[in-house]
């Protein structure tokens, strides 16, 4: 509207959407101004190339971390809620469709809406004008083209270049009778499997994944595919050796198309991979499946090792849900002390996919630095129903970051805790009188330096709450100055209200909404140095 751009939304479920405007403005190639001032709508794909898709990938040292494909890239990154992520990740627009420009004549011709899109700045999709003689000779052109584009494509579109007349046709139940989707058909390649690696996950399900000599397909290389259950995997008759050939389903998913060969020897595991323990093959629906039926299986429990090594609890970096899933079903880990023994499996660890020596010796780098750490992470990566980062700092600075003296108190002595109270105090005794739990639990803490720190003169913020906006220039970044706060006794909230001892911007004289809600409820403002002499000196 009046040339700016005004609102951008997702397609969603074809009738709502989510609004994306603060990202959309970051894409590289949107004109935020243009010519015409009347109200234009239009259509198009948001989309990251394979050459950004690679560079991208390539700065992720381990592989397991990657991407996946551009799409999935990118339909993740225009729904961020900071549009820095997006505006880093160098997403085009490209319009397919005009829906509507106020008081403009386009003479009944799709391609001169095309063109006055062009002539305002937009980057519009390919295009050409078609007869029934030319249109075998340009399919031909786009096949050739394809192979080396630099975007994602699964098809061409045919539509009417008159206007009323596409539209006079009407619309089916789901589609616009003016156009004809075409799809392109998957691209082939023959390989030979190399292994087949079955995947305990969460529920017990067992997958075959199937491991192949990597090859090229749609743009990416790929080197492994879901076998999804023992009925694929049985229709299929793998064996190792075999030679099969494999493709992209949508251009995404890697699946095996056939099996060349058919020598039908693999043999399905009698024992979980994760536990040792045994294996149960299940009719569900029409499918047969593989189980784990041991109810304490450690793949069963990925989530609790994914939270024990995020960045709020050890912080181990290279440990991302997809290695730890490896990593427990090759049987490296069981129990959360393991992670400080994966360099006895050095050897099988650099021969996986995504790894190497360099990448093995970063990991155990972040491995050795995460044994020093404090007993607030400590105690919230352990993963005690209901103990959230906030929780284990209070309770940790109510028994002075002594774990025997926690593990004493009852659940009256909890619930006095500010902040604490029954349901949380009895999840957290609960946790603890488990002996497994407990076992567990030493072993870990036997693997760590718990930072000493001085508890004594940390009070003097007890009671106060505050807010911190803005950018900071002292502090590494918000959560370090709400850490410093909180070791003194303080809170960090949110939002600013009548509780709020203070409001820290740096901005003083911002018009900001924290701002403006702290001068009219007489809450001070003050800039980060400010605060420090006062608070912190």
């Amino acid at each position: 509207r009046e040339g700016q751009l005004m609102k951008a939304v997702t397609r969603g479920n074809g009738e709502i959407g989510e609004v994306i405007t603060g990202n959309a403005r970051v894409f590289k190639n949107i004109p935020l101004r243009i010519a015409y001032t009347g109200e234009l709508v239009l259509r198009g794909e948001a989309v990251i190339t394979y050459s950004d898709f690679e560079r991208m990938n390539g700065e992720i040292e381990d592989v397991s971390a990657r991407y996946k494909n551009p799409r999935n890239l990118c339909s993740g990154s225009v729904r961020q809620l900071d549009n820095r992520i997006a505006a880093g990740r160098n997403i085009r627009f490209f319009a397919f469709g005009l829906v509507k420009a106020e008081d403009v004549d386009f003479d009944n011709s799709r391609e001169k809406e095309f063109e006055f899109l062009a002539g305002q700045g937009f980057d519009v999709v390919e295009y050409h004008r078609v007869t029934p003689d030319t249109i075998g000779e340009r399919i031909d052109y786009y096949e050739k083209k394809i192979e080396n584009y630099d975007i994602p494509s699964d098809g061409l579109v045919l539509t009417y270049e008159d206007i009323a007349y596409g539209e006079s046709l009407g619309v089916t139940a789901k589609f616009p009778r003016n156009s004809i989707a075409f799809k392109w058909q998957d691209e082939i390649r023959e390989t030979k499997l190399l292994e087949v690696e079955w995947s305990p996950s969460r529920t017990g399900l067992i997958n075959p994944v199937a491991i192949f000599e990597p090859v090229e397909l749609e743009g990416t290389t790929v080197s492994r595919a879901s076998v999804h259950n023992i009925s694929i995997l049985r229709s299929l008759k793998l064996g190792l050796g075999d030679k099969i050939t494999v493709y992209k389903a949508n251009m995404i998913i890697p699946q095996i198309a056939e099996n060349l060969t058919g020598s039908d020897s693999l043999a399905v595991p009698e024992v979980c991979p994760a536990c040792g323990e045994k294996t149960q093959l299940k009719q569900v629906a029409d499918a047969v499946s593989l189980y784990c039926t041991n109810p304490d299986c450690a793949a069963k429990k990925i989530k609790s090792f994914a939270l024990l090594v995020s960045r709020d609890a050890l912080n181990i970096e290279g440990l991302s849900e997809a290695t730890l899933e490896k990593f427990i079903g090759k049987g490296f880990i069981h129990e959360f002390a393991d992670i400080f023994h994966l360099s006895r499996y050095k050897e099988e660890i650099v021969k996986m996919e995504g790894f190497g020596e360099k990448s093995y010796g970063n990991l155990m780098d972040s491995i050795e630095a995460a044994r020093h750490t404090t007993m607030p992470r400590f105690l919230y990566g352990l993963g005690v129903a209901g103990i959230g980062v906030a929780n284990a700092k209070t309770i940790c600075r109510e028994f002075g970051d002594d774990l025997e003296e926690m593990l004493k108190a009852d659940e009256e002595r909890l619930a006095e805790i500010d902040g604490v109270g029954g349901v949380l105090a009895d999840a957290f005794v609960s946790y603890f009188k488990d002996e497994e739990n407990l076992r567990k639990v030493r072993a870990l803490y036997g693997e760590l330096e718990i930072e000493k720190r001085s508890l004594k003169e940390s009070g003097n913020l007890t009671g106060m709450s505050f807010v911190i906006t803005g950018s900071l220039s002292q502090y590494e970044n918000r959560n370090a100055m709400k850490e410093a706060i909180e070791a003194r006794g303080g809170k960090v909230t949110g939002s600013v209200t009548k509780k709020t001892k203070c409001l820290i911007n740096n901005d003083i004289a911002s018009n900001s909404s924290k701002n403006r809600t702290a001068k009219e409820l007489g809450i001070e403002i003050l800039t980060e140095d400010d605060f420090i002499d006062r608070y912190l000196g």
